[in-house]
């Protein structure tokens, strides 16, 4: 999976300079829009709002919800401009993941002050790489 890392780190590179060049506040699909841009100029693939459908007891939704942005097929990035994140931003990009049955997503807040705070890599099924502090759904050994 070391591909997914790089693309974790030029979405984290991009993000990073874009809060810095552009400061907190302005809404989610002004980021969005410009992660996308810049990633695309990077020669990645990139599909912004991309609707999926849900199938749940016989049942099928379509496009039941959107992902903000899933680069290189298998990087799914879901954006937010608040305050701060809460639990239920992950939990969030958590079911994305499983419904979508992909490996990796990383969660940005640009509504902070810093993006320190506000960048959590979230895994499914996925032997992590990254610090521990940047996993929110980790199996805690010995249970």
């Amino acid at each position: 999976m070391v591909e997914i890392d790089r693309i974790s780190g030029d979405v984290l590179n991009l993000a990073l300079r874009v809060h810095r060049d552009l400061g907190p506040g302005l809404l989610e699909s002004v980021y969005e829009m410009i992660l996308a841009a810049k990633l695309a100029a990077m020669g990645y693939d990139v599909e912004r709002q991309r609707p999926v459908d849900i199938e749940y007891e016989g049942l099928r939704f379509d496009a039941a919800f959107r992902i903000d942005l899933l680069v290189g097929g298998a990087l799914v990035v879901e954006i937010k401009s608040t305050e701060r994140l809460n639990p239920a931003h992950a939990k969030q990009l958590l079911t994305y993941l499983r419904l979508t049955n992909q490996p990796v997503g990383l969660l940005i807040n640009f509504g902070g002050a810093t993006l320190k705070e506000g960048v959590k890599r979230i895994v499914n099924d996925y032997v992590p790489s990254a610090s521990s502090r940047l996993r929110v759904n980790q199996i805690e050994q010995g249970d």
